[in-house]
């Protein structure tokens, strides 16, 4: 489920806008607490004592005032302090001044399997607004599995060439076993190359190394910015420590109570949404590869060039021919970001001429594949984080098949691919931790607290599931929900709600302080009790553009292009 590459434009610039109204709004309440505040000692379970007072040890790296260090934290948080631990990387630029600093501000790109670190160096470190780098230290740490922090890994390079390649739309028998074959070879290689930590890499362990990593920066809130995947990984902070939570922003939030075969049709649509944008840029364009028809045309035209390469794959003046299934992906690479389409019309004008070099670059930006022919860890860590997250969309290529015409409705060009894509988690060698939050009804209780409504959306995609990363429909905006630090629900009251989840007006009463996460919302609570944030978050998720942000959003949308 998540927006991925750091080589990949994110909806960073949403972010800092919304960072910026936010985080600086009354901040004069909000210095940084003393250490032994920050670490609430007598809250911490004994277990976890060594990990929430650790200090860290800091060192120059990426660059000009760029410091890294090494957090520690349980590989098993059910079983803290036997030794078995995990190294994650931080990274941080302090306040640059001149004013009070408030804090830090922890950020992530989202994902899952896009590095934090790298982010804030090659971005959020000088991209934030001004102000927001002036009063915050900005901080990054790559989650556990990603990037710096215990990469998992899968494949040798050679072997994902290979798994790359393999036909995802199985004719017959024989592909569909071929392609089953493929995922399970990917599965065991996760398992023999990274078996120690493949079953510790879930969203909600990676946001208990955040409130560790919290009392370690010695503050006593966490300040956040999430893209994305991050909006999730923020948004499970928030409803495990919801005491903790200071600002939030949280830029394209994904909804919580979807199955892994909802999240991966509606993406299938928001790649259709994409697609059909590009097509009325395309056709309007003399010269355009797929026609200067309609778009229908456009559509059927990438049909059939795809339909002919799945028999007759074109040379790209290397060892590696463009197949089918590498095309798609070098098409859904250009999706993220309109500034890519002009490489696109050239890689499909070379490609429909028998050169497929063009479209195989996308297709190895897509998969981070660096000119010497060595993966990045993305493509591991993301379905890692997926699988483990959710129960797979499909068990058994007979349901993939019943479900082919769901998604080909959703997305003609892409849905098939798309479907059988989904069937990975099915061969997973770790079963899953986690299910979709349910949002139960509850009453409506007084509350004086308010928040600003979604900030506007802007026009880069946004979440992905392995192996395709997607961007949502435009359609059906993906907000910036900036939160408050005790009005969650108010900021998701002021937004329409979809039928999966239940509008949220108030926040709940704050909870005692505790470093223990409170307990996951069961699905027998009773009427009256409020749901919890991730379920008021996936409200926000849900939600139409706010007509007063109607401004900022323009304003926002200027300087993007």
């Amino acid at each position: 489920m998540d927006t991925r590459h750091s080589s990949r434009p994110l909806r960073t610039l949403g972010a800092a806008l919304a960072a910026a109204a936010l985080l600086l709004s009354g901040c004069s309440g909000d210095a940084p607490a003393p250490r032994a505040a920050a670490l609430s000692k007598k809250a911490v379970p004994a277990a976890l004592k060594p990990y929430y007072e650790q200090t860290l040890s800091w060192r120059l790296c990426g660059g000009a005032d760029f410091e890294c260090a090494t957090l520690k934290a349980p590989l098993d948080y059910t079983k803290p302090g036997t030794g078995r631990d995990v190294r994650l990387a931080v990274s941080r630029k302090k306040a640059t001044g001149p004013g009070r600093r408030l804090g830090s501000l922890l950020v992530n790109p989202g994902g899952p399997g896009g590095s934090a670190v790298g982010y804030l160096q090659s971005f959020a470190a000088v991209g934030y607004p001004t102000r927001v780098r002036a009063h915050y230290d900005m901080v990054a740490m790559d989650p556990r599995g990603v990037a710096e922090s215990e990469p998992i890994t899968c494949l040798s390079d050679k072997q994902m060439d290979a798994f790359t390649q393999t036909d995802q739309t199985p004719d017959g028998r024989g592909e569909t076993d071929r392609l089953v074959a493929a995922y399970k070879k990917f599965a065991d290689g996760c398992a023999s190359r990274s078996g120690r930590i493949l079953g510790h890499v879930s969203t909600v362990e990676a946001a208990r190394d955040m409130d560790v990593l919290r009392a370690a920066l010695g503050d006593r809130k966490l300040h956040y910015v999430g893209a994305s995947y991050g909006t999730f990984l923020g948004a499970t902070y928030a409803d495990l420590y919801p005491h903790r939570v200071g600002r939030l922003v949280l830029d394209g939030a994904l909804d919580p109570t979807l199955s892994s075969r909802r999240i991966n049709r509606d993406q299938t649509a928001g790649f259709e949404t994409a697609f059909t944008a590009f097509a009325k840029d395309c056709v309007r364009r003399t010269g355009c590869p797929l026609g200067t028809g309609s778009v229908a045309t456009a559509r059927d035209r990438l049909g059939a060039f795809f339909a002919r390469l799945d028999s007759h794959p074109v040379g790209t003046g290397g060892p590696r021919p463009l197949s089918e299934s590498l095309a798609t992906m070098g098409v859904i690479s250009a999706m993220y970001d309109e500034t890519a389409w002009p490489q696109l019309r050239t890689a499909l004008r070379s490609a429909m001429s028998g050169h497929g070099g063009g479209l195989l670059n996308l297709a190895d930006l897509y998969y981070e594949r660096d000119t010497d022919g060595s993966y990045a860890n993305l493509m591991y860590a993301n379905p890692a984080v997926n699988c483990l997250d959710l129960p797979p969309a499909f068990r058994t290529p007979a349901e993939v098949r019943k479900s082919v015409p769901a998604f080909e409705k959703a997305s003609p060009v892409f849905g098939k691919a798309l479907a059988w894509a989904a069937l990975n988690c099915a061969y997973w060698p770790v079963r899953p931790t986690g299910t979709p939050t349910p949002c139960v009804p509850r009453a409506r209780t007084p509350s004086s607290s308010s928040a600003p409504p979604a900030t506007p959306p802007l026009p880069t995609p946004g979440p992905a599931a392995w192996p395709p990363s997607s961007p949502p429909p435009p359609s059906s905006p993906t907000t910036a929900t900036a939160i408050r630090p005790t009005a969650v629900a108010a900021a998701a009251s002021t937004t329409r709600s979809t039928p999966t989840s239940s509008p949220a007006a108030h926040p709940p009463p704050t909870p005692a302080a505790t470093d223990q996460p409170r307990p996951a919302p069961g699905p027998t609570r009773p009427r009256t009790e409020h749901p919890s944030k991730l379920c008021r978050l996936g409200d926000a998720a849900a939600a139409n553009l706010a007509p007063q942000h109607a401004a900022l959003a323009q304003s926002a949308r200027a300087t993007h292009s």
